[in-house]
């Protein structure tokens, strides 16, 4: 969800465009403090800013700066930009925030499958060892075998 906040007239035909645009549904604040009660009561991929807007009430930017949560921000100014150049500051920007989701999702996955790693070699090799021990009871082996097939399995699985 897209919120455009602007005190413009032509709001309404601003958010229609990027609606179609972006086929991301598209709701219009036409003060600060509406901008607020919106990020509040939802989630938005992209609130884009009329910086005219913003000079004008310094104060309450602060306060809705605080509430954009994961939504990027995208600021211009209404009264000299085109809506074509609306369009595409805004699909720029979500590029943008697309692109950071997926490499912080690649570093993350990646950080747990190295975690993973390390946990499920230590653990195989710790099987490995306790199998090794003489007089080990038939039932206690069986287990064994058992933990290290499954930290076998999960290793198949995570590629290790």
């Amino acid at each position: 969800m897209i919120l455009v906040t602007t005190s413009l007239a032509s709001a309404q035909k601003c958010a229609s465009a990027l609606e179609e645009a972006t086929a991301e549904p598209t709701l219009v604040a036409a003060t600060l403090s509406d901008a607020v009660a919106k990020l509040q009561a939802q989630e938005f991929s992209a609130v884009v800013f009329d910086q005219l807007l913003l000079d004008a009430q310094p104060d309450e930017t602060e306060v809705v700066f605080k509430h954009l949560s994961g939504a990027v921000p995208v600021y211009l100014n209404f009264a000299v930009s085109s809506q074509d150049r609306v369009t595409r500051e805004l699909r720029a920007a979500l590029g943008r925030r697309n692109r950071e989701v997926l490499v912080a999702r690649r570093e993350a996955e990646q950080a747990l499958r190295h975690e993973l790693n390390e946990k499920l070699t230590a653990l195989m090799l710790s099987c490995e060892m306790a199998l090794q021990v003489p007089g080990l009871p038939a039932l206690a082996e069986i287990k064994m075998r058992a933990v290290d097939a499954l930290a076998k399995e999960v290793a198949g699985k995570l590629g290790v």
